[in-house]
This record gives structure tokens, sequence and C-alpha cells, in this order.
């Protein structure tokens, strides 16, 4: 019927997958799948071409960035150095001359 590991605790069949864990409904207990195992130190941040990035690499912005709140904007073929990775929707903490600190989207950005 179902593919679902017994209960490592008890043995039961009756196991049910929630999502990310399975559970059992005998004795309540709930692990994870071998499969499923991933962390959050696994995640890759990649740039637009798919070039995986590391902390204190060097990019290139690939898109006009404007500037919420000012009227300034980051200009296409702006060289940012030495990129700090973070988690978060703006996965790169940075700063460029004459902005100051920002955080970017790897999207908008190539490794040179």
């Amino acid at each position: 019927m179902s593919n679902l590991p017994n209960c490592p605790k008890c043995g039961s069949v009756y196991t049910y997958n929630d999502g990310t864990s399975n559970i059992c409904p005998e004795c309540a207990h709930e692990w994870q799948d071998a499969a499923s195992d991933t962390t959050d130190d696994d995640k890759v941040i990649k740039d637009s071409n798919g070039n995986i990035l590391q902390d204190g690499d060097t990019v290139t912005v690939i898109k006009d960035l404007k500037i919420k709140g000012t009227s300034l904007v980051v200009k296409v073929g702006t060289k940012v150095k030495n990129i700090r990775l973070v988690d978060g929707d703006h996965d790169i903490d940075c700063k460029i001359d004459g902005i100051g600190p920002m955080k970017l989207k790897s999207e908008f950005v190539k490794k040179v």
C-alpha cells in the first residue's frame, strides 16, 4: 500500500508522512527520512550564470538596480569586491564604492 518505513522506536506499520518528517500515531515518535535529510549548511548560492559564490568573491552587477528611498542607482558593470554570503532573500552582503553597505540578490550578479 505505502512505502513508508516502520517506526524505528516501536516498529509500528501505521506511520504517515507530514511534510518533512515521518510520524508514528501509536507512540508519537517523529523522525526525518534518511533521503530527505538536508541542512541549511548545504545551501549553495549561485550567481546568474550558475557559478557557485563564496565569501570574499568579486562580482559584477548585471542589471541597473534602483535603491529604495533614494535617487541612487547601482549601474550595470559595477564591480563589488569581498562579498559576504548571508541567509535571507538578499543573500549577498557587500559595500559598494560611492554608495555604502548594501544587500544584493545573487540573481543580479555574475562572478568575475
